[in-house]
């Protein structure tokens, strides 16, 4: 039973660690609105804020509201994947991981939050004109572990 919550806390501190070093080296290393070219036509490096949600959701809100809406929202899904992942059990790892990956990513963009005020973002995948939203490595954690999350629960059918 201790070695599921070590496997949690293991995969969400990797998320949490990946997910601010790569920030910490953006703040370091380009200015704002700064893009690099990596992939021609397909990926940048570039230094945006996102002081809104997914998708750049609330983004044009300037009220004090949006930065504690945020915030306690992100405490209640937070407590949320605890309370999944507490009622996992051990036998379901891959699910388990995938409340982690969403546990960390979670944790990383609060991080930001209560630094800046907003979140660091610095991956912008795009084909011609057409951009994704610029997003960071918790970000894709979260995705990623989203993901997992509803297969599994949609192809085998786990219970919350």
């Amino acid at each position: 039973m201790i070695a599921k919550y070590l496997r949690f806390g293991v995969v969400a501190g990797l998320i949490v660690l990946l997910d601010q070093v790569t920030k910490a080296l953006v703040l370091a290393q380009m200015p704002l609105h700064r893009s690099i070219e990596i992939l021609p036509g397909f990926f940048n490096l570039t230094h945006v804020r996102n002081p809104g949600g997914a998708f750049g959701f609330l983004a044009q809100n300037e009220s004090p509201v949006r930065h504690w809406f945020f915030l306690i929202a992100a405490a209640l899904a937070l407590a949320m994947i605890l309370y999944f992942h507490h009622q996992t059990p051990p036998s379901k790892r891959f699910f388990s991981g995938s409340l982690a990956l969403i546990f960390g990513g979670a944790v990383g963009n609060i991080i930001d939050r209560l630094r800046f005020g907003e979140v660091v973002d610095f991956l912008d995948v795009y084909v011609g004109s057409y951009h994704w939203p610029t997003f960071n490595i918790a970000d894709s954690a979260v995705t990623v572990g989203v993901v997992i999350f509803l297969l599994h629960i949609l192809f085998r059918k786990v219970p919350i």
